[in-house]
Protein backbone atom coordinates (compact mmCIF):
# COMPACT_ATOMS: atom_id res chain seq x y z
CA UNK A 1 0.00 0.00 0.00
CA UNK A 2 2.86 2.29 1.03
CA UNK A 3 4.48 1.43 -2.39
CA UNK A 4 1.83 2.13 -4.04
CA UNK A 5 1.44 5.00 -2.58
CA UNK A 6 5.11 6.88 -3.34
CA UNK A 7 4.22 5.29 -6.69
CA UNK A 8 1.45 7.43 -7.99
CA UNK A 9 2.52 10.69 -5.47
CA UNK A 10 5.87 10.45 -7.89
CA UNK A 11 3.41 9.50 -10.76
CA UNK A 12 1.31 13.24 -9.89
CA UNK A 13 4.68 14.93 -9.42
CA UNK A 14 5.95 13.87 -12.81
CA UNK A 15 2.65 14.95 -14.64
CA UNK A 16 2.96 18.09 -12.37
CA UNK A 17 6.72 18.81 -14.01
CA UNK A 18 5.88 18.46 -17.46
CA UNK A 19 2.84 20.27 -17.11
CA UNK A 20 5.18 23.39 -16.74
CA UNK A 21 7.15 22.88 -18.83
CA UNK A 22 4.60 22.40 -21.50
CA UNK A 23 3.32 26.00 -20.69
CA UNK A 24 6.29 27.65 -20.03
CA UNK A 25 7.56 26.41 -23.23
CA UNK A 26 4.34 27.58 -25.04
CA UNK A 27 4.30 31.11 -23.42
CA UNK A 28 7.84 31.44 -23.84
CA UNK A 29 8.14 30.63 -27.87
CA UNK A 30 4.80 32.39 -29.58
CA UNK A 31 5.94 30.65 -33.01
CA UNK A 32 6.47 26.93 -32.39
CA UNK A 33 5.78 24.89 -35.78
CA UNK A 34 2.40 23.08 -35.88
CA UNK A 35 1.94 19.97 -34.16
CA UNK A 36 -0.79 16.77 -33.73
CA UNK A 37 -2.68 16.35 -30.64
CA UNK A 38 -0.72 14.90 -27.86
CA UNK A 39 -1.54 13.25 -24.39
CA UNK A 40 -0.76 14.50 -21.33
CA UNK A 41 2.68 13.17 -19.86
CA UNK A 42 3.16 10.84 -22.84
CA UNK A 43 2.63 13.65 -25.65
CA UNK A 44 2.75 11.79 -28.80
CA UNK A 45 4.93 8.60 -27.78
CA UNK A 46 2.01 6.29 -28.41
CA UNK A 47 1.19 7.65 -31.70
CA UNK A 48 4.44 6.65 -33.42
CA UNK A 49 4.39 4.31 -35.89
CA UNK A 50 7.00 1.55 -37.65
CA UNK A 51 8.61 2.66 -40.56
CA UNK A 52 9.23 5.90 -38.40
CA UNK A 53 9.85 7.58 -41.47
CA UNK A 54 7.00 6.56 -43.22
CA UNK A 55 4.46 7.89 -40.62
CA UNK A 56 6.18 11.47 -40.27
CA UNK A 57 6.19 12.04 -43.51
CA UNK A 58 2.36 10.82 -43.63
CA UNK A 59 2.52 13.41 -40.58
CA UNK A 60 4.23 15.97 -42.52
CA UNK A 61 1.65 15.69 -45.12
CA UNK A 62 -1.05 16.85 -42.87
CA UNK A 63 1.21 19.57 -40.53
CA UNK A 64 3.79 20.76 -43.14
CA UNK A 65 7.34 19.79 -43.90
CA UNK A 66 8.28 21.59 -40.34
CA UNK A 67 6.19 20.52 -37.55
CA UNK A 68 6.55 19.20 -34.15
CA UNK A 69 5.87 16.12 -31.32
CA UNK A 70 6.02 16.14 -28.00
CA UNK A 71 7.91 12.83 -26.55
CA UNK A 72 7.41 13.24 -22.77
CA UNK A 73 9.03 16.31 -21.77
CA UNK A 74 11.06 15.97 -24.57
CA UNK A 75 10.30 18.67 -27.24
CA UNK A 76 11.31 17.56 -30.79
CA UNK A 77 10.86 19.19 -34.43
CA UNK A 78 10.60 16.82 -37.76
CA UNK A 79 12.24 18.62 -40.99
CA UNK A 80 11.31 17.07 -44.28
CA UNK A 81 12.21 20.44 -45.90
CA UNK A 82 15.09 21.01 -48.43
CA UNK A 83 15.55 24.49 -47.59
CA UNK A 84 14.75 23.79 -44.07
CA UNK A 85 17.21 21.42 -44.09
CA UNK A 86 19.77 23.87 -45.31
CA UNK A 87 18.74 26.25 -43.11
CA UNK A 88 19.73 23.79 -39.93
CA UNK A 89 22.94 23.07 -41.63
CA UNK A 90 24.17 26.24 -42.49
CA UNK A 91 23.06 29.37 -40.38
CA UNK A 92 22.67 26.94 -37.62
CA UNK A 93 25.17 24.60 -38.10
CA UNK A 94 26.75 25.00 -34.56
CA UNK A 95 24.11 25.41 -32.72
CA UNK A 96 22.29 22.23 -33.85
CA UNK A 97 25.68 20.12 -33.28
CA UNK A 98 25.10 18.46 -30.48
CA UNK A 99 23.44 15.37 -29.85
CA UNK A 100 20.39 13.92 -27.78
CA UNK A 101 21.88 12.16 -24.40
CA UNK A 102 20.07 8.90 -23.64
CA UNK A 103 20.21 5.48 -21.62
CA UNK A 104 21.39 3.53 -25.28
CA UNK A 105 23.95 6.25 -25.53
CA UNK A 106 24.90 6.21 -22.23
CA UNK A 107 25.70 2.54 -21.70
CA UNK A 108 26.53 1.37 -25.55
CA UNK A 109 28.55 4.67 -26.29
CA UNK A 110 30.49 5.08 -23.19
CA UNK A 111 28.48 7.73 -21.45
CA UNK A 112 28.06 9.95 -25.31
CA UNK A 113 31.67 10.19 -25.93
CA UNK A 114 32.17 8.64 -29.35
CA UNK A 115 31.70 10.47 -32.39
CA UNK A 116 28.44 9.84 -33.54
CA UNK A 117 27.31 10.90 -29.58
CA UNK A 118 29.13 13.14 -28.85
CA UNK A 119 27.78 16.54 -28.31
CA UNK A 120 30.09 19.41 -30.10
CA UNK A 121 33.04 20.88 -28.42
CA UNK A 122 36.65 19.89 -27.85
CA UNK A 123 36.22 16.17 -27.31
CA UNK A 124 34.27 15.77 -30.76
CA UNK A 125 36.71 18.01 -32.72
CA UNK A 126 39.74 15.89 -31.50
CA UNK A 127 37.77 12.72 -32.59
CA UNK A 128 36.82 14.17 -35.91
CA UNK A 129 40.25 15.07 -36.66
CA UNK A 130 41.95 11.16 -35.79
CA UNK A 131 39.10 10.09 -37.77
CA UNK A 132 39.83 12.30 -40.49
CA UNK A 133 43.50 11.87 -40.74
CA UNK A 134 44.53 8.96 -39.90
CA UNK A 135 41.02 6.44 -40.06
CA UNK A 136 39.07 7.94 -43.02
CA UNK A 137 41.86 9.87 -44.88
CA UNK A 138 42.11 8.89 -48.35
CA UNK A 139 45.85 7.63 -47.83
CA UNK A 140 44.63 5.18 -44.92
CA UNK A 141 41.38 4.38 -47.36
CA UNK A 142 43.82 3.54 -50.26
CA UNK A 143 45.82 1.47 -48.30
CA UNK A 144 43.51 -1.25 -47.39
CA UNK A 145 42.61 -0.96 -51.23
CA UNK A 146 44.09 -4.86 -51.64
CA UNK A 147 41.78 -6.29 -48.26
CA UNK A 148 38.79 -4.89 -50.38
CA UNK A 149 39.29 -6.18 -53.81
CA UNK A 150 39.95 -9.51 -51.75
CA UNK A 151 36.77 -9.83 -49.90
CA UNK A 152 35.33 -9.10 -53.38
CA UNK A 153 36.52 -11.75 -55.11
CA UNK A 154 35.57 -14.49 -52.03
CA UNK A 155 32.09 -13.06 -53.19
CA UNK A 156 32.65 -13.34 -56.92
CA UNK A 157 34.48 -17.31 -55.83
CA UNK A 158 31.41 -17.89 -53.88
CA UNK A 159 28.93 -17.25 -56.34
CA UNK A 160 30.51 -18.72 -59.32
CA UNK A 161 30.34 -22.10 -57.78
CA UNK A 162 26.99 -23.05 -58.69
CA UNK A 163 26.54 -20.74 -61.84
CA UNK A 164 29.32 -21.83 -64.04
CA UNK A 165 26.90 -23.89 -66.11
CA UNK A 166 23.73 -22.82 -65.76
CA UNK A 167 21.57 -19.79 -63.65
CA UNK A 168 21.56 -20.77 -60.25
CA UNK A 169 19.60 -18.95 -57.80
CA UNK A 170 21.40 -17.50 -54.52
CA UNK A 171 20.42 -15.56 -51.51
CA UNK A 172 22.55 -12.04 -51.09
CA UNK A 173 21.68 -10.42 -47.93
CA UNK A 174 24.25 -13.00 -46.00
CA UNK A 175 26.81 -12.46 -48.74
CA UNK A 176 26.62 -8.82 -48.47
CA UNK A 177 26.23 -9.04 -44.83
CA UNK A 178 29.56 -11.58 -44.39
CA UNK A 179 31.59 -9.31 -47.06
CA UNK A 180 31.17 -5.43 -45.50
CA UNK A 181 31.79 -7.00 -41.97
CA UNK A 182 34.96 -9.18 -43.14
CA UNK A 183 36.00 -5.82 -44.81
CA UNK A 184 35.48 -3.23 -41.42
CA UNK A 185 36.81 -5.95 -39.45
CA UNK A 186 40.26 -6.73 -41.65
CA UNK A 187 40.87 -2.88 -41.61
CA UNK A 188 39.94 -2.71 -37.53
CA UNK A 189 41.74 -5.88 -36.50
CA UNK A 190 42.91 -8.20 -39.52
CA UNK A 191 40.75 -10.43 -38.87
CA UNK A 192 38.22 -12.28 -41.66
CA UNK A 193 35.52 -13.57 -39.88
CA UNK A 194 33.84 -15.53 -43.01
CA UNK A 195 34.94 -17.67 -45.96
CA UNK A 196 36.96 -20.15 -46.75
CA UNK A 197 40.18 -18.66 -44.32
CA UNK A 198 38.07 -17.98 -41.96
CA UNK A 199 38.24 -20.39 -38.39
CA UNK A 200 35.68 -21.40 -35.89
CA UNK A 201 37.38 -19.37 -33.14
CA UNK A 202 36.82 -16.26 -35.49
CA UNK A 203 32.91 -16.95 -36.48
CA UNK A 204 32.24 -17.29 -32.63
CA UNK A 205 33.36 -14.08 -32.31
CA UNK A 206 31.70 -12.62 -34.90
CA UNK A 207 28.31 -14.28 -33.65
CA UNK A 208 28.67 -12.17 -30.53
CA UNK A 209 29.65 -9.00 -32.28
CA UNK A 210 26.42 -9.22 -34.99
CA UNK A 211 24.18 -10.29 -32.31
CA UNK A 212 25.16 -7.37 -29.95
CA UNK A 213 24.60 -4.89 -33.36
CA UNK A 214 21.24 -6.15 -33.71
CA UNK A 215 20.22 -6.34 -30.14
CA UNK A 216 21.36 -2.44 -30.21
CA UNK A 217 19.45 -1.70 -33.55
CA UNK A 218 16.32 -2.95 -31.61
CA UNK A 219 15.91 -0.21 -29.29
CA UNK A 220 14.79 2.25 -31.30
CA UNK A 221 12.06 5.45 -30.93
CA UNK A 222 8.79 4.51 -31.85
CA UNK A 223 9.38 0.19 -31.44
CA UNK A 224 8.69 -1.92 -28.55
CA UNK A 225 11.65 -1.10 -27.10
CA UNK A 226 11.59 2.43 -26.96
CA UNK A 227 12.49 3.23 -23.48
CA UNK A 228 9.80 5.74 -21.85
CA UNK A 229 12.85 6.48 -19.12
CA UNK A 230 13.77 8.92 -21.73
CA UNK A 231 11.43 11.44 -21.85
CA UNK A 232 9.90 10.30 -18.70
CA UNK A 233 12.25 11.25 -15.71
CA UNK A 234 10.06 8.48 -13.40
CA UNK A 235 10.67 5.80 -15.70
CA UNK A 236 14.60 6.79 -15.15
CA UNK A 237 14.06 6.01 -10.93
CA UNK A 238 12.12 2.45 -11.90
CA UNK A 239 13.93 1.33 -14.68
CA UNK A 240 10.84 0.18 -16.33
CA UNK A 241 10.68 -3.05 -18.02
CA UNK A 242 14.35 -3.81 -17.61
CA UNK A 243 15.15 -1.56 -20.11
CA UNK A 244 18.32 -0.16 -18.27
CA UNK A 245 19.75 -3.25 -17.10
CA UNK A 246 19.40 -5.28 -20.97
CA UNK A 247 21.49 -1.87 -22.23
CA UNK A 248 24.09 -2.11 -19.76
CA UNK A 249 24.37 -6.08 -20.21
CA UNK A 250 24.98 -5.29 -24.01
CA UNK A 251 27.49 -2.42 -23.50
CA UNK A 252 29.11 -4.68 -21.08
CA UNK A 253 29.17 -7.44 -23.90
CA UNK A 254 30.19 -4.73 -26.65
CA UNK A 255 33.21 -3.34 -24.48
CA UNK A 256 34.58 -6.78 -23.84
CA UNK A 257 35.08 -7.16 -27.82
CA UNK A 258 36.14 -4.20 -28.28
CA UNK A 259 38.83 -4.29 -25.14
CA UNK A 260 39.38 -8.40 -26.60
CA UNK A 261 40.71 -6.89 -30.46
CA UNK A 262 42.56 -3.51 -28.46
CA UNK A 263 44.91 -6.69 -26.18
CA UNK A 264 45.18 -8.96 -28.65
CA UNK A 265 47.04 -6.21 -30.89
CA UNK A 266 49.11 -4.74 -27.82
CA UNK A 267 50.39 -8.11 -27.42
CA UNK A 268 51.21 -8.30 -30.92
CA UNK A 269 52.92 -5.49 -30.42
CA UNK A 270 54.98 -6.44 -27.95
CA UNK A 271 55.93 -9.24 -29.41
CA UNK A 272 57.08 -7.17 -32.13
CA UNK A 273 54.63 -8.71 -34.49
CA UNK A 274 54.38 -5.50 -36.84
CA UNK A 275 50.40 -5.49 -39.12
CA UNK A 276 48.78 -3.03 -40.75
CA UNK A 277 46.05 -1.89 -39.04
CA UNK A 278 43.61 0.06 -37.74
CA UNK A 279 44.32 -0.68 -34.08
CA UNK A 280 47.86 -1.20 -34.47
CA UNK A 281 48.55 2.40 -35.67
CA UNK A 282 45.86 3.73 -32.91
CA UNK A 283 48.36 2.09 -30.51
CA UNK A 284 51.23 3.39 -32.56
CA UNK A 285 49.84 6.84 -31.23
CA UNK A 286 48.77 6.31 -27.67
CA UNK A 287 52.46 5.54 -27.02
CA UNK A 288 53.05 8.94 -27.60
CA UNK A 289 49.79 10.78 -27.00
CA UNK A 290 48.46 8.79 -24.14
CA UNK A 291 45.40 11.03 -23.23
CA UNK A 292 44.41 11.73 -26.77
CA UNK A 293 44.58 7.87 -27.46
CA UNK A 294 43.21 5.94 -24.39
CA UNK A 295 42.16 2.46 -24.74
CA UNK A 296 38.41 4.13 -24.39
CA UNK A 297 39.05 5.96 -27.17
CA UNK A 298 40.24 3.90 -29.45
CA UNK A 299 37.56 1.21 -28.68
CA UNK A 300 35.32 4.11 -29.48
CA UNK A 301 36.21 5.05 -32.55
CA UNK A 302 36.53 1.07 -33.86
CA UNK A 303 33.26 0.61 -32.57
CA UNK A 304 31.88 3.64 -34.96
CA UNK A 305 33.55 1.97 -37.68
CA UNK A 306 31.79 -1.68 -37.23
CA UNK A 307 28.25 -0.39 -36.12
CA UNK A 308 28.10 2.25 -38.92
CA UNK A 309 30.59 0.78 -41.85
CA UNK A 310 29.01 -2.94 -42.09
CA UNK A 311 25.06 -3.25 -41.92
CA UNK A 312 24.41 0.10 -44.31
CA UNK A 313 26.71 -0.65 -46.96
CA UNK A 314 25.25 -4.47 -47.25
CA UNK A 315 21.60 -2.81 -46.93
CA UNK A 316 22.88 -0.19 -49.98
CA UNK A 317 24.02 -3.03 -52.01
CA UNK A 318 20.68 -5.58 -51.25
CA UNK A 319 18.73 -2.72 -52.74
CA UNK A 320 20.85 -1.97 -55.43
CA UNK A 321 20.56 -5.40 -56.92
CA UNK A 322 17.22 -5.21 -56.33
CA UNK A 323 16.56 -1.83 -58.38
CA UNK A 324 19.09 -3.48 -60.75
CA UNK A 325 16.64 -6.88 -61.27
CA UNK A 326 13.34 -5.08 -61.44
CA UNK A 327 15.27 -2.52 -64.26
CA UNK A 328 16.82 -4.94 -66.37
CA UNK A 329 17.32 -2.20 -68.81
CA UNK A 330 19.57 -0.15 -66.54
CA UNK A 331 21.56 -3.33 -65.99
CA UNK A 332 22.17 -3.83 -69.32
CA UNK A 333 23.49 0.09 -69.59
CA UNK A 334 25.92 -0.73 -66.58
CA UNK A 335 27.03 -3.94 -68.01
CA UNK A 336 27.90 -1.90 -71.52
CA UNK A 337 29.67 1.12 -69.82
CA UNK A 338 31.71 -1.65 -67.93
CA UNK A 339 32.60 -3.37 -71.22
CA UNK A 340 33.52 -0.16 -72.30
CA UNK A 341 35.51 1.26 -70.03
CA UNK A 342 37.35 -2.08 -68.54
CA UNK A 343 36.94 -4.75 -70.77
CA UNK A 344 36.39 -7.90 -70.03
CA UNK A 345 40.10 -9.21 -69.53
CA UNK A 346 40.77 -7.88 -65.90
CA UNK A 347 38.58 -7.35 -62.97
CA UNK A 348 37.05 -3.94 -62.43
CA UNK A 349 39.16 -1.58 -59.64
CA UNK A 350 38.91 1.16 -57.75
CA UNK A 351 40.40 3.16 -60.31
CA UNK A 352 38.03 2.05 -62.27
CA UNK A 353 34.89 3.92 -60.47
CA UNK A 354 35.89 7.41 -61.49
CA UNK A 355 35.54 6.65 -65.25
CA UNK A 356 32.16 4.41 -64.35
CA UNK A 357 30.04 7.23 -64.36
CA UNK A 358 26.36 5.63 -65.37
CA UNK A 359 27.09 3.25 -62.16
CA UNK A 360 27.65 6.24 -59.96
CA UNK A 361 24.39 7.18 -60.99
CA UNK A 362 22.77 3.75 -60.31
CA UNK A 363 24.22 4.46 -56.72
CA UNK A 364 23.10 7.47 -56.16
CA UNK A 365 19.50 6.76 -57.54
CA UNK A 366 19.24 3.98 -54.67
CA UNK A 367 20.19 6.47 -52.02
CA UNK A 368 18.01 8.82 -52.88
CA UNK A 369 15.03 6.28 -52.95
CA UNK A 370 16.17 3.72 -50.24
CA UNK A 371 18.76 5.40 -48.04
CA UNK A 372 19.79 2.63 -45.63
CA UNK A 373 19.51 5.01 -42.80
CA UNK A 374 16.13 6.69 -43.88
CA UNK A 375 16.45 9.60 -40.66
CA UNK A 376 19.63 11.20 -40.05
CA UNK A 377 20.82 10.73 -36.23
CA UNK A 378 18.98 13.07 -34.52
CA UNK A 379 20.71 16.41 -33.62
CA UNK A 380 20.23 18.70 -30.63
CA UNK A 381 19.69 22.68 -30.40
CA UNK A 382 22.41 23.74 -27.86
CA UNK A 383 20.56 27.11 -27.78
CA UNK A 384 17.44 29.06 -29.15
CA UNK A 385 17.19 29.50 -32.91
CA UNK A 386 14.34 29.64 -35.86
CA UNK A 387 14.24 27.16 -38.89
CA UNK A 388 11.83 28.22 -41.31
CA UNK A 389 10.66 30.76 -39.19
CA UNK A 390 9.46 29.16 -36.66
CA UNK A 391 11.09 28.68 -32.60
CA UNK A 392 13.02 26.03 -31.96
CA UNK A 393 13.99 26.51 -28.28
CA UNK A 394 17.41 25.25 -26.66
CA UNK A 395 17.12 21.42 -25.77
CA UNK A 396 15.05 20.67 -28.85
CA UNK A 397 15.88 17.56 -30.74
CA UNK A 398 15.92 18.08 -34.36
CA UNK A 399 14.65 15.29 -36.65
CA UNK A 400 15.46 14.98 -40.83
CA UNK A 401 13.77 12.75 -42.87
CA UNK A 402 15.97 12.25 -45.61
CA UNK A 403 13.45 9.56 -47.08
CA UNK A 404 10.85 11.99 -47.14
CA UNK A 405 13.14 14.94 -48.80
CA UNK A 406 14.65 12.64 -51.52
CA UNK A 407 10.76 11.70 -52.94
CA UNK A 408 9.78 15.00 -52.58
CA UNK A 409 7.70 15.53 -55.78
CA UNK A 410 8.58 19.51 -55.34
CA UNK A 411 12.29 18.63 -56.02
CA UNK A 412 12.17 15.14 -58.17
CA UNK A 413 10.49 14.70 -61.50
CA UNK A 414 8.26 11.45 -61.10
CA UNK A 415 10.21 10.90 -57.03
CA UNK A 416 8.66 7.37 -56.75
CA UNK A 417 10.32 5.77 -59.86
CA UNK A 418 14.11 4.71 -60.35
CA UNK A 419 15.73 6.30 -62.86
CA UNK A 420 19.66 6.87 -62.71
CA UNK A 421 19.69 8.78 -65.64
CA UNK A 422 18.51 11.96 -63.34
CA UNK A 423 21.41 12.11 -62.06
CA UNK A 424 23.25 12.76 -65.78
CA UNK A 425 20.99 16.30 -66.08
CA UNK A 426 20.72 18.69 -64.25
CA UNK A 427 18.12 17.76 -61.69
CA UNK A 428 20.68 15.11 -59.87
CA UNK A 429 23.61 18.31 -59.86
CA UNK A 430 20.89 20.38 -58.47
CA UNK A 431 19.59 18.26 -55.73
CA UNK A 432 21.95 16.91 -53.01
CA UNK A 433 21.35 13.90 -51.40
CA UNK A 434 21.55 14.15 -48.02
CA UNK A 435 22.02 10.29 -46.96
CA UNK A 436 25.60 11.05 -45.50
CA UNK A 437 23.91 13.84 -43.72
CA UNK A 438 25.03 17.50 -43.91
CA UNK A 439 27.18 19.80 -42.03
CA UNK A 440 29.89 19.45 -39.46
CA UNK A 441 28.00 16.24 -38.37
CA UNK A 442 28.02 14.52 -42.24
CA UNK A 443 29.23 10.96 -42.23
CA UNK A 444 32.77 10.83 -42.53
CA UNK A 445 32.83 7.59 -43.93
CA UNK A 446 31.23 8.14 -47.00
CA UNK A 447 33.98 7.85 -49.32
CA UNK A 448 34.90 4.48 -47.91
CA UNK A 449 31.24 3.74 -48.42
CA UNK A 450 30.53 4.43 -51.53
CA UNK A 451 33.99 2.60 -52.42
CA UNK A 452 32.75 -0.45 -50.78
CA UNK A 453 29.31 -0.35 -52.66
CA UNK A 454 31.39 1.03 -55.92
CA UNK A 455 33.60 -2.29 -56.35
CA UNK A 456 31.38 -4.91 -55.42
CA UNK A 457 28.34 -3.72 -57.71
CA UNK A 458 30.50 -3.17 -60.46
CA UNK A 459 32.35 -6.45 -60.15
CA UNK A 460 28.87 -8.62 -59.55
CA UNK A 461 27.78 -7.03 -62.92
CA UNK A 462 31.08 -7.63 -65.10
CA UNK A 463 31.15 -11.11 -63.69
CA UNK A 464 27.92 -12.60 -63.85
CA UNK A 465 24.44 -12.08 -65.67
CA UNK A 466 21.60 -11.76 -63.88
CA UNK A 467 17.74 -12.79 -63.36
CA UNK A 468 14.85 -12.12 -61.05
CA UNK A 469 13.70 -15.81 -59.46
CA UNK A 470 10.47 -15.25 -60.99
CA UNK A 471 8.67 -13.02 -63.15
CA UNK A 472 7.42 -11.36 -60.62
CA UNK A 473 9.16 -8.23 -59.53
CA UNK A 474 11.21 -8.11 -56.75
CA UNK A 475 9.33 -7.06 -53.41
CA UNK A 476 10.37 -3.57 -52.22
CA UNK A 477 8.89 -3.06 -48.96
CA UNK A 478 11.14 -1.78 -46.49
CA UNK A 479 11.30 -2.79 -42.87
CA UNK A 480 11.40 0.27 -40.37
CA UNK A 481 13.98 0.87 -37.60
CA UNK A 482 17.12 2.64 -37.32
CA UNK A 483 18.22 1.57 -40.72
CA UNK A 484 15.51 0.27 -43.36
CA UNK A 485 16.82 -3.13 -44.75
CA UNK A 486 14.16 -4.83 -47.37
CA UNK A 487 11.36 -6.60 -45.31
CA UNK A 488 12.62 -9.88 -47.58
CA UNK A 489 15.96 -10.88 -48.22
CA UNK A 490 16.88 -10.85 -51.77
CA UNK A 491 16.85 -14.19 -53.84
CA UNK A 492 18.14 -13.85 -57.44
CA UNK A 493 19.58 -15.94 -60.28
CA UNK A 494 22.79 -15.86 -61.45
CA UNK A 495 25.25 -16.95 -64.36
CA UNK A 496 28.87 -16.70 -64.30
CA UNK A 497 29.97 -15.05 -67.63
CA UNK A 498 33.39 -16.18 -69.01
CA UNK A 499 35.04 -13.55 -67.32
CA UNK A 500 35.20 -15.64 -64.27
CA UNK A 501 37.69 -17.96 -65.06
CA UNK A 502 40.14 -15.36 -65.16
CA UNK A 503 39.10 -13.93 -61.68
CA UNK A 504 39.47 -17.47 -60.12
CA UNK A 505 42.82 -18.15 -62.00
CA UNK A 506 44.43 -15.19 -60.62
CA UNK A 507 46.38 -15.70 -57.31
Amino acid sequence: MEDNLIYYSALCLVFLITLKLFFQTRSRFKNLPPAPPSLPILGNLLQLKQPLHSHLHSLSQKYGPIFSLRFGSLFAVIVSSPSAVEECFTKNDIILANRVSTHKTKYIAYNNTILITSSYGDHWRNLRRISSLEILSTHRINSFSNLRIDETKLLLRKLSRESRKDFAKVELRSMFSDLTFNTIMRMVAGKRYYGDQSDLTNMEEAKRFRDVMQEILSFSLGTKDSNLGDFLPLFRWIDYNGYQKRLRRVGKTLDELLQGLVDEHRHKKEGLESTNTLIDHLLTSQESEPDYYSDEIIKGLIMVLIIAGTDTSAITLEWAMSYLLNHPDVLEKARIELEAQVGEERLVEEADLTKLSYLKCIISETLRLSPAAPMLIPHAASDDCSVGGYDVPRGTMLLVNAWAIHRDPDLWTDPLSFKPERFETEEGKDRKLIAFGMGRRACPGAGLAQRTVGLTLASLIQCFDWKRVSEEKVDMTERGGTLMPKAISLEAQCKARSIINKIILQP
